[in-house]
């Protein structure tokens, strides 16, 4: 079967009256893509989009993905399950949370999970149509044990979105909170203004009201996503997607941006974060959303990412699967600012290092025959350096996806205006940020197959963003007019067997 329209009853047909002949064709041809990645979370076929339920239970780490695995649309949503002793390998477990009840019937749709007691709380939103096809929205639950089954709660959490909000009332956090728990979730009034609410509750089927969060002056636009609040020593920090959000009043480029406000504190009698820094983009490239943010039982505060965005097309959706995930991430507040660093548990790819060094001037090879678009290159600038950093080039740097930096005058770029597989070039192909001026400027880069995920000045900013190259496209070239570098190339494994 090919299918070359996807029409509402395709999208929502139930999983059990797919042909396992398809599914396994769809799998087969997905395999064959040169564009799968070698350590990047990756569906088997169809799409992968919002991390789901990231938690550490019964010894292991624990991720989800929603998944469509019958094409690279949305449809009828499910969970799959992975899990993980560092972080890095992750085990494929298969689709755990599928829409099997009234109040999931299309689809098991966003959630985070908590482990309580000898159980993890997995708390979703269920996506339900009636013969209109009006959406209706149930905030459910289900527990999953020490072996990882899984059983449904039977009634809704919360039943219904309160009064004055409509049916896009979704992506429920539950975390704990003075010897209970909150439920943060995003949320949209009748007035088609995105909010996020915060529930309370003595436990994770009675839940209170408390009311709208207060997090920044400004209007967040129509609808709100994906809101994690996490605390850093103590200090809130909620993370979210608004949707519609004006751009005078925050800018960005994305359809939809990755945000988030730093508080001094968080008043949860005034459902409040105190002297909230002003918004800003949790990620600087061209693709990441619906992060998922957690306080994990180890003290360190650790996200992951959709690498995508809703409503675009990407390359591999002719090749039937679509997205991963972003690497994790490790969280932390300096100087009052955030940052976002690499896990150190990422070291155990490294496989070849190989030195570089020299002076910026004509274009020239940072690595001499690279193989493959699978490495982590770690450089560092001098203060005065201006120049260009060529990944994923040809042998005559015809189409690269290109680093542009001035540290003298504080300003980087990422620019995919040259790449040979051009994509959603309607919100425009480069990204600008600004930094400190005169300062030593370095970068951690993770290049894998068709994602380049980099991390400027010890994560003070990160670019994620997807690229798709042909396969002769694994080159590095370096050039500039001033200064100098030194640093390390690693050629890295794959998670994969």
């Amino acid at each position: 079967m090919n299918i070359t329209e996807w029409t509402t009853a395709l999208r929502y047909r139930p999983y059990h009256l797919w042909d396992k002949e398809y599914t396994k064709t769809l799998e087969e041809q997905v395999q064959q893509s040169t564009w799968r990645l070698d350590f990047h979370i990756q569906p088997k076929s169809g799409l992968l989009n919002d991390p789901n339920g990231f938690s550490y239970f019964n010894g292991q780490w624990h991720l989800f993905y929603q998944a469509f695995p019958y094409g690279p649309v949305h449809g009828l949503k499910s969970w799959f399950h992975l899990t993980s002793d560092n972080l890095v390998d992750w085990q494929a477990e298969g689709v755990k949370l599928e829409p099997s009840t009234k109040y999931d019937s299309h689809g098991v749709y966003s959630g985070t999970a908590l482990p309580i007691g000898e159980e993890l709380l997995l708390a979703y939103t269920g996506n339900v149509r009636d013969r209109d096809w009006n959406r209706l929205s149930y905030q459910m639950g289900a527990l999953m044990n020490t072996q990882n089954q899984i059983t449904k709660i039977e009634q809704p959490l919360i039943p219904a979105p309160p009064e004055g909000y409509t049916d896009h009332f979704r992506d429920p956090q539950v975390i704990p909170y003075q010897g209970g728990y909150l439920l943060i979730i995003g949320a949209q009034t009748v007035q088609e203004e995105g909010k996020v609410l915060v529930y309370q509750g003595d436990t994770y089927t009675n839940w209170q009201l408390l009311g709208e969060l207060d997090y920044m002056p400004a209007q967040a636009g129509y609808m709100v996503e994906c809101p994690n609040l996490v605390f850093i020593k103590e200090q809130p920090v909620l993370i979210f997607c608004p949707q519609g959000m004006a751009k005078e009043d925050f800018a960005y480029q994305n359809i939809y941006p990755n945000t988030f406000v730093v508080g001094e504190q968080f008043d949860v009698n005034n459902v409040t974060l105190t002297n909230p820094q002003p918004i800003q983009n949790l990620d600087e490239g061209f693709d990441l959303y619906a992060s998922q943010v957690i306080n994990a039982p180890d003290g360190r505060v650790l996200s992951v990412g959709w690498a995508g965005l809703p409503e675009l097309t990407y390359p591999t959706d002719e090749q039937n699967w679509a997205h991963c995930l972003s690497l994790v991430k490790e969280l932390s507040i300096k100087q009052n600012r955030l940052y976002q660093t690499q896990i150190t548990e990422l070291e155990v790819l490294r496989q070849k290092a190989t030195p570089v060094a020299g002076e910026l001037g004509a274009l020239t090879p940072l690595v001499k025959e690279n193989q493959q678009n699978r490495y982590e290159l770690r450089l560092t600038f001098s203060p005065e350096s201006h120049g260009k950093l060529h990944l994923f080039a040809d042998a005559e740097n015809k189409h690269p996806f290109t680093l542009h930096f001035d540290a003298k005058n504080g300003k980087i770029t990422i620019d995919r205006s040259r790449v040979s597989r051009p994509l959603n070039e309607a919100f425009g192909t480069t990204r600008t940020i600004t930094i400190d001026c005169k300062q030593e400027l370095t970068f951690q880069i993770f290049v894998d197959q068709s994602i380049c995920e980099i991390f400027v000045n010890d994560g003070l900013h990160v670019f994620t963003s997807r690229v798709f190259p042909e396969i002769d496209q694994t080159n590095l070239f370096v050039e500039g007019e001033n200064g100098h570098f030194s640093g390390t190339h690693w050629q890295l494994r794959s998670t994969f067997s």
